[in-house]
C-alpha cells in the first residue's frame, strides 16, 4: 500500500510538472483581461540641425565603408561591421555625444524626453525609463543630479543588494518618480507596478524585448492605465528599423541580443538602412 502511494505521488509530481506551463499560460491570458488598458505611442523626435548634419556625415562614412567591405567579403562576413555601423547611428540618434566627446550641440530626442520628464514631474505619475545603452541612461542621471530630482537606477553594474534597494526605493517612495533601467538588467523579473508611464528610449529589432520591459509595469497588481512612449528619431536608422519591421515581420526574430543572422535581409535591405 505504501509503495502504491509513493508511486502515485511520483506520478502526480510528474504530471504537475508537465502541465504547469499550460496552466501558467492560460492563467496569464485570463489575468490580462483584468489588467487596466495599455496605450502605446510612437513619439517622433526631430533632430536638431547640428545633430542631423553630424548624423548625415557619419552615415555617409559608415555606408561607404560597409559597401566596400561587402564588395570584398560579402554580406555574411560583414555582419560585425554592419552591426557596428547600425549601433553608431543609433547612438547618434540618441545623442552625438555618445560617440564624439567634442560634439557641443543639443540632441533633439534628448531634449524632447527631458521636456516630457519635466511635465510628468509636476504630476503624481511614475515613469520607467528604459535604454539599451547604460551610457545614455547616465546622461539622464546627470540631469536628475543637477536638478535635484530623486530617482532610482538599475543596470548590470548593481549588486543584488543594490538591485533590491533600488526597486524598493521606486516602489515605496512617493518622491521617487523616475526609474532609469537598462534593458539587459531590467527586462525580466521585476514587479514595478508603481509606474504608469514607460519610456522606451531606443527601440531595437526584437519587439519581445520591448514587451518584457513594458510588462514590468503592466502586470498583476497594476490598477492604473499604462502609457508607453517609444521615442524614435525622424529620418534616422530608428525610423528605418520600424519600417523594415513592418515590411518583414519575421526579421525581428533574427535580431535577438545583438546575435544577428542576416539571412532574412537582402543586400538592398541592408543598404536601405544606410541611405
Amino acid at each position: 500500500m505504501k509503495q502504491i502511494e509513493k508511486n502515485n505521488e511520483i506520478i502526480t509530481a510528474k504530471l504537475k510538472k508537465l502541465i504547469a506551463p499550460f496552466i501558467l499560460r492560460r492563467t496569464k491570458e485570463e489575468v490580462a483581461k483584468d489588467l487596466p488598458p495599455l496605450s502605446e505611442r510612437i513619439y517622433l523626435c526631430q533632430m536638431t540641425e547640428e545633430q542631423e548634419q553630424f548624423y548625415e556625415e557619419k552615415k555617409s562614412e559608415i555606408r561607404n565603408y560597409i559597401l566596400d567591405n561587402i564588395s570584398r567579403e560579402g554580406i555574411k562576413k560583414s555582419q560585425i561591421i554592419i552591426l557596428s555601423g547600425l549601433t553608431k547611428l543609433r547612438l547618434i540618434a540618441n545623442h552625438p555625444l555618445l560617440i564624439d566627446k567634442n560634439y557641443n550641440h543639443d540632441s533633439g530626442k534628448f531634449s524632447e524626453i527631458i521636456e516630457n520628464i519635466e511635465k510628468l514631474n509636476q504630476t503624481q505619475h511614475k515613469v520607467l525609463i528604459f535604454s539599451q545603452f547604460v551610457k545614455y541612461l547616465k546622461f539622464f542621471k546627470e540631469y536628475f543630479d543637477k536638478n535635484n530630482l530623486p530617482y532610482a537606477m538599475l543596470t548590470g553594474e548593481n549588486s543584488e543588494k543594490e538591485r533590491i534597494n533600488q526597486i524598493n526605493l521606486f516602489q515605496e517612495s512617493a518622491n521617487v518618480k523616475f526609474f532609469l533601467i537598462s534593458l539587459k538588467a531590467g527586462g525580466q523579473g521585476l514587479n514595478l507596478t508603481a509606474a504608469d508611464y514607460v519610456f522606451v528610449l531606443d527601440p531595437w529589432w526584437n519587439p519581445a524585448v520591448e514587451l518584457q520591459a513594458i510588462s514590468r509595469s503592466h502586470r498583476i497588481g497594476q490598477n492604473k492605465k499604462v502609457f508607453v512612449y517609444k521615442f524614435i528619431c525622424k529620418n534616422s536608422i530608428e525610423e528605418k528599423i520600424v519600417l523594415l519591421q513592418q515590411k518583414k515581420a519575421d526579421v525581428s526574430k533574427e535580431f535577438i541580443d545583438n546575435k544577428i543572422n542576416f539571412s532574412k535581409l537582402s543586400e538592398s535591405d541592408i543598404l536601405e538602412l544606410f541611405n
